[in-house]
């Protein structure tokens, strides 16, 4: 019988021995929020602030930890980030130039990964090794098996606070080239603060959800909001990329029991998590959830064998065609495309399903609409015209599927802020919209 503790014992380190091993050049890989590696990337960015390496890539997607590379310019060059989806660090370097972007559908990373790239060492946090030698990849499944399949070598960052995900991927001692141990809290996602317009709109799409209906909510007070007015809710289903604390409430207060989906019936599928403590507590050692790949989970042929699927998404803006733009202000980089469209057609492939596109009516204090006549020059369209459903805010709600472009004018202009009416009316005629 393997002495799997042996084993372990042979591979630990230190994350400063280990940032000595890496060359230059390399490309690492990362994946999902609380399952990337900080004193792995602590330790490489003193190496390479100290002149120690040059020309390595690192990879990342909703970055939490506050990474060198993405905070410090001068490490450009030497260590460098890319980005599949940004937060708030990746999002500075790249709109300030010493960080890319890789765009991209969430559920494309895994193909995009096995068809372009090698990397040198996938980094990833996980739970404590179990006693046949097992690794949980704890929050994040995503991409991880791609990346590992592609990967030279496997670094795994052990930390005791990383919940044991029975349903999720796992990577064996006898795989991993080294381990460090670096035990810490997980990064927590503050909550969303839910205020009267974010409860509004959160009411408007609960009316329209059944009971029996499965779920997805993206991140922020809209979609937390949405949640919280489910809560009356019966026998709903979980189906959603990341999992979140209002999905929790919803399962703790028996909305949600996952008894009527077609597939997976009696589990919540998601492929990461990220929130608070009260997340990760219910992850581990849980099988009523499942953590799967994004290829997997995020595909609408996937999504849509669900009935009643509903799929609860923001923007940043949308335009009279019912173009919505969930990533940029203008031509400023804000995140990326994620999950978002990979939802909407599964949502509405689905028996009964709906997709809702939410977000507050006006920015910057009231004094911008998020209703345009045309997206502002240079936003990247993140969902098309075609696919948009349902679009929501504290005003109303707008159906835009089948509906012809005077008719959508008209439902869009009806929801926008009452200041903002007059002139979208003035636009839309003047472009030949409404007739």
């Amino acid at each position: 019988m393997t002495d799997f503790a042996s084993l372990y014992r042979q591979k630990l380190t230190t994350a400063g021995e280990l940032a000595g091993r890496v060359e230059n050049g390399w490309l690492l890989g990362m994946d999902a929020a609380a399952a990337q590696t900080p004193a792995i990337m602590e330790a490489l960015a003193e190496r390479a602030a100290a002149g120690g390496l040059s020309g390595v890539r690192v990879q990342t997607l909703l970055d939490v930890y506050p990474f060198a590379f993405y905070a410090d310019n001068s490490l450009f060059g030497k260590l460098t980030g890319e980005s599949w989806f940004s937060s708030a660090g990746a999002r500075n370097a790249i709109n300030g130039g010493y960080a890319d972007f890789i765009p991209a559908y969430y559920r494309d990373i895994p193909r995009h990964i096995r068809a372009h790239y090698d990397y040198d060492a996938f980094c990833v946090s996980v739970s404590p090794m179990d006693k046949h030698g097992y690794f949980s990849l704890s929050t994040a499944s995503s991409y991880s098996v791609a990346m590992m399949e592609k990967a030279k070598r496997i670094f795994v960052e052990v930390n005791e606070h990383q919940p044991r995900a029975v349903c999720g991927t796992q990577v064996h001692v006898s795989q991993v080239d080294a381990i460090v141990e670096y035990h810490h809290e997980l990064p927590v996602l503050p909550p969303a603060k839910l205020d009267e317009v974010s409860v509004t709109i959160g009411n408007l799409i609960a009316e329209r959800i059944p009971d029996g209906a499965c779920i997805q909510l993206g991140i922020g007070a809209i979609p937390d909001a949405t949640g919280m007015a489910l809560k009356t809710k019966h026998d709903l289903g979980i189906h959603t990329e990341m999992f979140t604390d209002s999905m929790v409430e919803l399962i703790e207060c028996g909305a949600v029991n996952n008894s009527k989906k077609q597939i997976h019936r009696g589990q919540s599928i998601t492929t990461f998590a990220y929130g608070s403590k009260r997340i990760y507590d219910y992850i581990d050692d849980n099988p009523a959830i499942a953590l799967m790949p994004v290829d997997y989970v995020n595909d609408p042929e996937v999504i849509c064998r669900n009935d009643n699927m509903i799929s609860i998404n923001a923007a940043l803006e949308v335009d009279l065609w019912g173009q919505v733009c969930a990533e940029s202000v203008g031509t400023k980089h804000m995140s990326g495309s994620g999950g978002q469209i990979d939802y909407v057609r599964g949502a509405c492939q689905s028996k009964g399903g709906k997709s809702f596109i939410a977000f507050t009516s006006t920015a910057k204090g009231g004094t911008i609409s998020k209703i345009k006549p045309i997206l502002t020059p240079g936003a990247v369209c993140t969902t098309s015209k075609n696919d948009v459903d349902y679009v929501v805010t504290e005003y109303g709600v707008a159906h835009l599927r089948g509906h012809s472009l005077s008719d959508r004018a008209r439902q869009l202009i009806a929801i926008a802020h009452p200041d903002f009416r007059d002139e979208l009316r003035f636009e839309a005629k003047k472009r030949g919209i409404l007739i």
